[in-house]
């Protein structure tokens, strides 16, 4: 399955009017971003886990990252309510569920094959900086390295903002909303911009929050078949 596999190309998608598709796993319904592969695939989606679902213990060969939306998410490293950010690096392996049920924005096997630090990450206890090269912008960092920089950003009340794609960009919006030249992006609008792009964004009156992550589209892994391993159902079926 390809979709949105060309990153040279823009794309971007308003997630909240998908509809949900059911995974191989009961309970667990995803909405993807972007996609190549089928049964192991690099992936970028929203995760719905009903109240009581879970997937079947698995390591990932291509690493995982996810920040939690809403409900609580589980595995047997503790209980993840929304705001988490997560980094299970490749080679690491877990066996999620959430008793509550939640929704995450999570990517599969995008991470440098060497990479193999693990972050946990409450957002809610974090504080925000001012941007000094871009006014009306706060940042909250994540996660940097050579291969990537991770962070969640707030835009003030009708802040124009630049959005520099050196190396690639993609962001979630995850509070309020922005428009560019293109279109109005609100709550689940995801975007996707090629290295090299440039976008001036303008946030709404309510201002914008939203995850971004620059750098990593210089860099294209893809999995092999191989690469997962799982007791039952590919982890990539979220």
């Amino acid at each position: 399955m390809k979709l949105n596999a060309d990153f040279s190309l823009r794309a971007a998608v308003h997630a909240a009017g998908l509809p949900w598709i059911p995974s191989p796993m009961a309970g667990v319904d995803r909405r993807m971003l972007d996609r190549i592969g089928d049964e192991v695939a690099r992936a970028t989606s929203i995760v719905r886990y009903a109240p009581g679902s879970r997937f079947s213990a698995h390591t990932h060969g291509g690493g995982e990252e996810f920040l939690v939306l809403d409900g609580i998410f589980q595995d047997e490293h503790g209980d993840f309510p929304a705001g988490f950010y997560i980094r299970n690096p490749p080679t690491s392996s877990h066996t999620p569920r959430s008793l509550p049920g939640c929704t995450i924005f999570v990517k599969l096997w995008q991470f440098d094959p060497g990479d193999r630090v693990h972050v946990r990450i409450d957002t809610t206890r974090m504080p925000y900086l001012p941007d000094p090269r871009r006014a009306g912008v706060e940042v909250m960092p994540l996660f940097q390295d050579g291969h990537e920089r991770v962070r969640l950003e707030r835009w003030a009340s009708n802040a124009a903002v630049e959005l520099d794609a050196t190396g690639g960009l993609e962001l979630l919006v995850l509070d309020g909303g922005f428009s560019d030249e293109h279109e109005t992006f609100a709550p689940l609008s995801w975007l996707r911009l090629p290295p090299g792009a440039k976008v001036r964004a303008l946030a709404n009156a309510g201002g914008c929050r939203a995850w971004v992550k620059t750098g990593h589209l210089a860099f294209i892994a893809t999995p092999s078949r191989s690469a997962d391993s799982s007791s039952g159902t590919s982890p990539a079926a979220r």
